[in-house]
């Protein structure tokens, strides 16, 4: 199973992830971080496709594949 890593200090809560998610695994967590923004959280099942990472205008998001788990390159 492929899975998504927030970095939580770049994260400003625009939710543009969570629109991107094809399989809707995105959704925001009530943390907050050092700026005061709300950050996103994973759930559910993540297919590895990469969509909300690229979407994300501030790189706040590493997606880590499976053999198997999504798109091949």
């Amino acid at each position: 199973m492929s899975r998504i890593v927030f970095l939580e200090d770049r994260c400003k809560g625009c939710r543009l992830c969570v629109s991107a998610c094809p399989t809707r695994c995105i959704r925001p967590s009530g943390r907050f971080n050092r700026q005061g923004y709300e950050v996103m959280e994973a759930v559910g099942h993540c297919t590895g496709c990469t969509s909300c990472a690229i979407m994300c205008p501030d790189v706040a998001i590493r997606v880590f594949r499976t053999a198997g788990g999504g798109k091949t390159a």
